[in-house]
């Protein structure tokens, strides 16, 4: 991988620091936590190298140090991690948690997912005085069934309506690799937690774009599966007809094949369900795929053109998976931008309107500019008068594409795009505060090529590529057909095994600058 300029090369300097109620043990240093992703650990606890404690009070110590500078965890719960491991001490006379991933540390993201006793606040002042959950999801429950410590939530944007991570209630979250830069979004406290070393995996979201576009911005690994493939209940069993997504940002590959081992199947109740993979994901990213026949996407959905930093990076992985013995090949997308974005557009307004509707009646009153950012409100108003034609028409169109993008894949084992047309934007640029007019002209760049996965339901990801000359990160994307996020898995092996990526060192007293 192309190294990072010097110019921008941030150095920690600031020491973990134990809270008073968990500490890490002494043996467990800084370095050695942020040397481990998610299934070292597991496997350090299953050995009895590590205790959950250890790493536990090392999670709560990072996030006690970094978070301040990138404001990535907006909702702490402590308590609830330190319950958990009371319970295990209790169920099991060893005191052992079990799972798969038993005594990593876990953040969910703040959007749309329930954790029992804790509010969801969507990252908006109309939801922030919610009661606490009376459930835990169905997802949150299976990383808590694979033994995982759940102390925190991740911010995002309100509702997950943007690109970038920042919000009247909570601020903005910055990235880990320039603190004047954005993390992206919507799951970009997700990203920026992994990419601090908060945690190595973090739940997040995908409606549009919000698991890859912060992956590729914080130089982290992010993979939206296909639709239905991981639970949305038990409230409602798919968001946005199947484009919104959930599953996790991750330091490796590894961990975000195995957290999918981990979390995806049926779930009771649930009309949608998909065939589990012939081979655990796992065994998957650990072997090279066969020659692959890899369509080069290069014109944007948007009609931006690719900024010159983007082509760059985008000509070297073609070169790189040229070099692999994979073939390329260019290709030009068989969906018109019109009909997936508004068929998009509406299955989200619908949603939001739903969503805002029911707040308002459980609150006695309609939600005012004092409750909801100027972007949202005016999303709001546009579709609250939405018939059901054109409800009806956007989930055919979500069909349409579906089989034209399955069509294309008879022909091609993956597509090779840029996540984003453009480089990581400063902190304000996108703010869903601004006039619609011209957050719609500045959103271009970084939708211009992750939504069409969404619509069709393909599996998606994002892998860290290079940087730009600035030295933010660059992330490419691979769409792969449905269901076959094990070949997605495989190549991401292949490519973390041949280029590997880090994450960023940084030194807040100089973080700052642009």
């Amino acid at each position: 991988m192309q190294a990072r300029p010097a110019p921008h090369r941030y150095r920690l300097t600031i020491a973990m620091s134990a809270t008073p109620s968990l500490a890490p043990a002494a043996s467990l240093t800084q370095a050695d936590y942020l040397s481990l992703d998610a299934t070292a650990m597991a496997a350090a606890v299953r050995g009895g190298e590590l205790a959950p404690a250890d790493l536990l009070g090392a999670a709560i110590a990072r996030c006690n140090a970094v978070d301040p500078f990138v404001q990535a965890v907006n909702l702490r719960h402590d308590a609830f991690a330190l319950q958990s491991l009371a319970q295990a001490r209790d169920a099991a006379p060893a005191g052992a948690l079990s799972g798969p991933f038993a005594g990593v540390p876990m953040l969910l993201k703040d959007l749309n997912t329930a954790l029992a006793g804790t509010v969801t606040t969507n990252g908006c002042r109309f939801f922030a005085g919610s009661d606490p959950a009376s459930y835990t999801s169905t997802l949150a429950q299976r990383y808590l069934d694979a033994g995982m410590l759940i102390f925190g939530k991740t911010t995002t944007p309100e509702f997950g309506l943007a690109t970038t991570t920042e919000s009247a209630l909570w601020g903005a979250t910055r990235n880990p690799w320039n603190l004047a830069r954005s993390a992206g979004g919507s799951s970009g406290g997700a990203a920026a937690a992994v990419a601090t070393g908060i945690v190595p995996a973090a739940h997040a979201t995908d409606g549009g774009g919000s698991i890859r576009i912060p992956a590729a911005w914080c130089g982290v690994f992010g993979l939206k599966p296909t639709r239905y493939r991981t639970p949305q209940g038990p409230a409602a069993f798919e968001g946005w007809f199947g484009a919104s997504c959930a599953h996790v940002v991750s330091r490796s590959v590894r961990d975000s094949a195995g957290l999918l081992d981990a979390s995806h199947g049926h779930e009771h109740g649930s009309p949608y369900w998909l065939p589990a993979p012939p081979t655990p994901y796992a065994q998957c990213c650990e072997r090279d795929p066969q020659p692959l026949r890899i369509g080069l996407v290069t014109a944007s959905l948007t009609g931006v053109p690719l900024d010159a930093e983007i082509q760059r990076v985008l000509d070297e992985t073609a070169r790189r998976l040229e070099s692999l013995g994979h073939a390329i090949e260019p290709v030009t997308l068989p969906v018109d931008a019109q009909h997936l974005f508004t068929a998009h557009g509406t299955a989200s307004g619908a949603a939001l309107v739903t969503a805002l509707r029911e707040r308002e009646t459980a609150l006695g009153r309609e939600a005012t500019e004092a409750d909801l950012e100027a972007i949202t409100l005016h999303i709001y108003a546009r579709n609250r008068l939405a018939t059901s034609e054109a409800l009806f028409r956007a989930r055919r169109a979500f069909e349409q594409i579906s089989l034209a993008m399955e069509t294309l894949m008879q022909r091609y084992d993956v597509l090779l795009s840029p996540v984003t047309a453009g480089q990581t934007p400063h902190i304000g640029e996108l703010v869903l505060s601004q006039p619609f007019e011209s957050y719609a002209a500045k959103m271009m760049n970084s939708a211009a090529f992750t939504v069409v996965a969404n619509v069709s339901g393909q599996p998606s990801m994002s892998v860290p590529s290079g940087f730009a000359a600035d030295g933010m990160p660059v992330g490419m994307m691979f769409t792969a057909g449905l269901c076959r996020e094990d070949l997605l898995f495989s190549l991401a092996g292949q490519l973390e095994r041949a280029w590997p990526w880090a994450l960023p060192t940084l030194d807040f007293a100089t973080a700052g600058r642009a």
